[in-house]
């Protein structure tokens, strides 16, 4: 290989950016779309449900394009499917092509991808969506909600980056009605990815019910919905590794959530599945040093929303010591002065939910606390169980981290046990207090974090609480 072929490709290979895929302009503008299921999509051969002559007829035609998944590189290895390159991550084995190939083990819970498999990328007319009357929802904004609409609609229409930093409860779902419902009357596809499963379940219903005339689909480990071209798309941030250049906006909600800020996989499928030109929305309550830096140094658009929806402030978390509570626990007795503040909210008939920071330490808790539920990750019932609290059918529930965020129980009480645990970050403690005083008929919940010891990530949360409350009781804009 020439000197100047090495350097593009050492080139090519540590500035991976998303050439490789295929426009839709190298389609004739008279071809027929009429394979919207396509549209976007980065499938894989085995993937494209449709006979082989029917494949060979679009791949002549230059509407279906092969591209290779794994690209070997003079440096090294690119997964195009999930954007790893690091060596470690990639192994040989003989493959069914007769040779032996190299395939990626960083995403190899999707299925197996080697050296020697294709995506199969449509490169076709796009879908078009005709909305004259998208938006079904009379509710009225805040003064703070409001603004923060008009910057996500300006930010569509400019097709530039925005940071909506809101505390918990400033109702960030409704702030997107206005602007959503411009872009999808324009005929542009938008997607709404989270992090959490449960927070799209939740989203979806809320969606239909606003946009009755929008086509949109819910994806998820354990969907039943497919995406045959729908224009609305809520997901979590893994189903964006099977899109590309696919939506004129995208807006991630709890960008800070794990595993997205964690997993470097997922921020590079969301910089794929979003077009050339387009919007991104980034929406957060507590967003991570990156972002607070970009926004710091007027690097990223924000807009903050300093108050929640009922004009009420967020609850300022109570440090309860509870020392020895491994002792009360492993005696079967629950800590005296968390078993005191338990009957306290029963004696008043206070729903509560209460956090632990592992799965062990729930159902232990559970064991122990008289008509406790717990649910967590791994519960096959853990849908049931929220609802059947969400229509208080369960009085006490107690969670691991899964509901820290994107859920709304209305009046209720907030306990973390063992708040000092390493799983507790300052993100995690403020989204939890922000599950209490939800409701504008009781917007004072009580939160109570039980420790045997503050943690720096405690004493930050509360620190941040008050700051936004301050911001919120000065009227800041």
């Amino acid at each position: 290989m020439k000197f100047a072929q090495v350097i593009s490709s050492l080139y090519s290979y540590f500035n991976s950016s998303f050439d490789w895929i295929p426009s839709t302009s190298t389609a004739k503008s008279h071809s027929p779309n009429v394979y919207p299921s396509l549209s976007g999509k980065l499938l894989l051969e085995k993937e494209v449900e449709m006979n082989k002559e029917e494949k060979e007829m679009l791949l002549s035609q230059g509407l279906l394009q092969r591209v290779p998944v794994i690209e070997d590189y003079v440096w090294g290895y690119l997964c195009r499917r999930c954007g790893n390159k690091k060596r470690r991550w990639f192994a040989g084995l003989p493959c069914d092509c007769g040779e032996e190939c190299v395939y990626c083990r960083n995403c190899i819970e999707m299925g197996r991808v080697s050296t020697s498999s294709h995506f199969l990328v449509w490169t076709g007319s796009e879908p078009k969506w005709i909305n004259d009357h998208v938006l079904k929802w009379d509710g009225e904004l805040t003064f703070y909600q409001k603004r923060a609409s008009e910057e996500i609609k300006s930010a569509i229409d400019s097709k530039n980056d925005l940071l909506v930093w809101a505390v918990c409860g400033a109702g960030k779902t409704e702030m997107l009605f206005e602007g959503l419902s411009h872009a999808l009357a324009e005929g542009k596809r938008v997607c709404i990815a989270t992090p959490r499963a449960d927070v799209v379940k939740e989203l979806f219903p809320r969606f239909q019910e606003v946009l009755p005339y929008v086509d949109m689909v819910a994806l998820y480990g354990g969907s039943q919905h497919v995406d045959e071209g729908a224009q609305l798309v809520l997901s979590t941030t893994h189903q964006l590794l099977r899109y590309a250049q696919a939506f004129d906006v995208l807006i991630i909600d709890e960008v800070d959530a794990f595993p997205f800020y964690a997993d470097s996989s997922l921020l590079w499928a969301s910089r794929r599945a979003k077009k050339k030109e387009s919007a991104t929305i980034y929406l957060t309550a507590t967003p991570r040093i990156r972002f607070k830096i970009l926004s710091k140094l007027k690097k990223l658009q924000t807009v903050f929303v300093p108050q929640r929806f009922h004009g009420h402030p967020l609850p300022v978390p109570q440090f309860v010591s509870c020392f020895g509570w491994k002792s009360s626990l492993d005696k079967n007795t629950l800590p005296r002065k968390f078993k005191s503040w338990l009957h306290e909210k029963e004696a008043g008939t206070r729903r509560v939910l209460v956090f632990a920071p592992t799965i062990a330490l729930a159902e232990q808790l559970a064991d122990l606390i008289p008509n406790g539920v717990y649910v967590h990750s791994e519960d096959e019932n853990r849908d049931e169980k929220v609802q059947q609290f969400r229509e208080h059918e369960i009085s006490i529930l107690i969670s691991t981290s899964i509901l820290e965020r994107g859920v709304t129980f209305p009046s209720i009480d907030v306990a973390v046990f063992h708040a000092g645990h390493r799983n507790f970050d300052e993100a995690a403690l403020v989204q939890i207090v922000g599950r209490a005083g939800r409701s504008a008929s009781d917007p004072n919940g009580d939160v109570v974090f039980f420790h045997d010891g503050k943690s720096e990530a405690m004493v930050e949360a509360r620190y941040s609480i008050l700051n936004m409350n301050d911001r919120s009781r000065k009227g800041e804009r």
